[in-house]
This record gives C-alpha cells, structure tokens and sequence, in this order.
C-alpha cells in the first residue's frame, strides 16, 4: 500500500520547487481508540538525508511503518518514483536469530530461487559479498546467525537493505544496540550514503540529526517543525517536540532564541 486516496491534495509546485521523494497529506493512524499520528503533513527531499526526531511514543516508528505499508493509516502518501524500491533496516530483528543459516545464506534468501542447502552460485557469493564489505562486515559471511551480536546482526540486516538496490532506504533506530565502533561505522556510512539515494532515518540521537540530516522532521503525534537542521535545532522547537527541559539543554529559552549550540559531535 504505498499511496491512499484522501481529499487532501499536493499543492501545487513551481519549476524551482526541490524534488520530493516522499510527500505526506493528513496522515493519521491509530490502535484502536488511541490516535498515534494526527494529521501528519511532511515531505522527504529526494537524494538527501531526512531524519526523524521525537519523544518516545510519539510515533516515529509509526510513521514509518505507514510508510511502508504495512499499517493501515488516514491521509494520503505520495513517492516519486510511484513504486520505490524500499530498503528497510528495522529498530530490531523481527526473525529467528536462530535460523540454521549462515550470515551468507541468509543475505542469499532474496536473491535466489535455488535452495540454500545446494550452495550458492558465484555471482550470488559476490553480490553478498560486495554488500557485507560496504557495510564493513565481511568477516561475518560464514557465521551463523545465532552467533551475531546485536551490532553484527544490525550490518547483517544494512547489507541485506543495500542489496535491493533501493531508491529509497528507511532506517528505525539503526544504532540500537551497537557499540561505539558500530555508531562511528554508522556516521561513516551516512557520509557515504549521500546522494546515493534518498535515506530517511528515526534516530533518538540529536547529535546524529544535527551532524548527518539534510532535512529534519520533529515528530510528536504530529509535525512540530521541519526544515533543515539550523532551522530545527534552536531552544524554541526543540522544547515544543520534547517539552521545555530538553530545550533548555541547547540554550537558554528566549522569546527569540538564537540557534542551539550544536550538541556535542556523534562522530568523535
């Protein structure tokens, strides 16, 4: 389900308009009684890096599973292209760990009709391959799943969204549970990532948003702000997404604050 008909309408655009990967009208998705996102209205630049930001239950991760289809949701959800691919890196793994499969095997799953249990061809092995060295894993290939850390398991599950080629690729949380080395091999990777395709990212990390995102989107049910990170990243917005104490971290509060200090560098 990647589009949903909805009265409301994109506006219209000028020649000079940026190009939009992903545009959202009146989004709203909710559990039964309890509304999760409420008329959620953002757009996502295409070929940069767009980062979500919010409290926790605020519905980031919602949101980008309304992106992904998999809920059903209010309002409706434009790509460009129509019919993205969508590599997807979820906040956990969401299959058994224990898979008697290896690492390889298990990365070979999407791109062979053969079974696993009579090898992998060649160019199968090199796709992977080439997939687990650009995520700096390729020592990983023949180990079986159950005996990856969590921060191995997350490469694992980037080198399986890269190998669908995606025009677009959706991070939720991506450095959970990884250490410090995986969170430097995280910002390395987004610095290589750009403009190679469009990457939207949840992060609880303001560093990481401040440091890597194009275009940030504050997220609390609803859109608090969006904009580039000197736009965002000023004590006003940031007490209206997380409540005044997390503004003031960056700053005193001011009827006209100045920008927020920068929060100290992710990638060092």
């Amino acid at each position: 389900m990647l589009e949903k008909s909805s009265q409301a309408m994109p506006p219209e655009k000028s020649p000079s308009s940026p190009a939009i990967a992903v545009e959202m009208f009146g989004v709203g998705a909710s559990f039964g009684e309890f509304e999760i996102l409420r008329e959620v209205s953002a757009q996502v630049p295409k070929g940069r890096q767009t980062i979500i930001i919010g409290p926790n239950g605020g519905g980031k991760s919602t949101l980008i599973h309304c992106l992904l289809g998999q809920i059903p949701y209010e309002g409706r959800i434009v790509f460009d292209p129509p019919r993205p691919r969508i590599g997807y890196v979820p906040q956990r793994s969401d299959f058994d760990r224990y898979l008697p499969l290896t690492a390889n095997e298990f990365l070979a799953l999407g791109l062979t009709r053969r079974p696993i249990w009579l090898g992998l061809s060649g160019v199968i092995r090199r796709r992977v391959k080439a997939a687990l060295d650009l995520v700096k894993a390729g020592a990983l290939g023949g180990k079986p799943l159950g005996g990856l850390s969590g921060g191995e398991t997350q490469k694992v599950l980037l080198a399986s969204a890269l190998l669908t080629d995606p025009d677009i690729l959706v991070l939720d949380e991506p450095a959970t549970g990884v250490d410090v080395y995986g969170e430097q091999l995280l910002c390395e990777l987004l610095e290589g990532f750009k403009s190679c395709f469009t990457v939207i990212m949840v992060s609880h990390d303001l560093a990481t948003a401040r440091a890597h995102g194009d275009w940030v989107i504050c997220l609390n049910r609803r859109v608090v702000e969006q904009g580039p990170p000197e736009k965002i990243f000023q004590p006003a917005t940031l007490s209206a997404t997380f409540g005044l104490h997390q503004g003031l971290i960056f700053g005193s509060h001011q009827t006209e604050p100045e920008v927020a200090p920068a929060p100290p560098s992710c990638c060092h």
